[in-house]
């Protein structure tokens, strides 16, 4: 009797302690807490202006895309002398607006998770570009992060575990439920397809032109046109995917049952 009672408690204790979360619950929350973080919340009611112009982060963002690629293709182009005179300046300027953005980060106090990124690709690109002596390696590192951002998302899709859905789940507050919903997998299924093509047409316009740069004599004028396609396939077209993104989500969950994740419509308002 006596042990009976001592392990009442135990038993107790232990149905009321939290299942451990598992790997998609996790992963599910890292999203969306990064979507959340960049702005893109669908359960807010923000304009979708205002969503993409958080999502690019605003001016402060977009200078801190832009202008280090932009400042290394320009250095790079009209410094005079070799490749590899042209090479160290453009790289010193680049890194320097780098560290620049993230000092005033740091300064405002505002998150600096994406200067410090920026900062740390900077540091890895020009770091491959002198190791090889070849400026067109400063942007190896943004074709492998496209290749590896498309493969992710084309595989999630392919799997059923779109990570676009991953991320609204946790949002919406329905965690993996979605996946009960043939729409919502639908719809998440053609999102993360959208976006990883998105990727692989970076990859597929920019590695043909890296691959030039190698051949002798090629390497300047290729670094130039890598540069622009970078800029050009960069922001102008992550903006529109955001936009896409979001009112396409924020649509899918516009019902009184979003929780539950039901695909039954929103009861219609009557006249009264």
């Amino acid at each position: 009797m006596t042990d009976e009672r001592a392990s009442a408690p135990d038993a107790e204790g232990a149905a009321l302690t939290p299942p451990e979360p598992s790997a998609s619950e996790l992963l599910s929350a890292a999203l969306g807490n990064a979507a959340r973080k960049a702005g893109m919340d669908p359960s807010s009611q923000a304009t979708t202006g205002h969503v993409v112009w958080a999502a690019m982060g605003g001016w402060r963002g977009i200078a801190e895309s832009v202008l280090p690629s932009l400042a290394f293709i320009l250095a790079f182009t009209l410094w005079t002398g070799d490749s590899m005179q042209k090479l160290i300046p453009a790289l010193i300027i680049s890194v320097g607006l780098a560290v620049v953005f993230t000092v005033l980060r740091l300064i405002a106090r505002s998150t600096p998770t994406a200067a410090i990124g920026g900062l740390m690709a900077a540091v890895v690109a020009a770091a491959l570009a002198l190791f090889t002596q070849n400026a067109s390696n400063n942007f190896v590192p943004g074709l492998i992060t496209n290749a590896a951002y498309g493969v992710a998302l084309l595989v999630s899709a392919l799997i059923g575990w779109s990570l676009i859905g991953l991320a609204a789940g946790y949002l919406m507050g329905e965690g993996t439920a979605w996946r009960q919903s043939k729409r919502k997998r639908r719809v998440f299924f053609w999102l993360a397809i959208a976006w990883a093509a998105l990727f692989f047409l970076r990859l597929a316009v920019q590695f043909p032109v890296y691959l030039t740069s190698l051949q002798p004599g090629n390497e300047s004028s290729a670094v130039a046109l890598l540069g622009t396609l970078k800029l050009v396939m960069g922001l102008p077209l992550f903006a529109p995917m955001v936009a896409v993104t979001w009112l396409t989500v924020r649509a899918l969950y516009r019902r009184t049952d979003a929780v539950t994740g039901s695909d039954s419509p929103a009861p219609t308002p009557s006249a009264d």
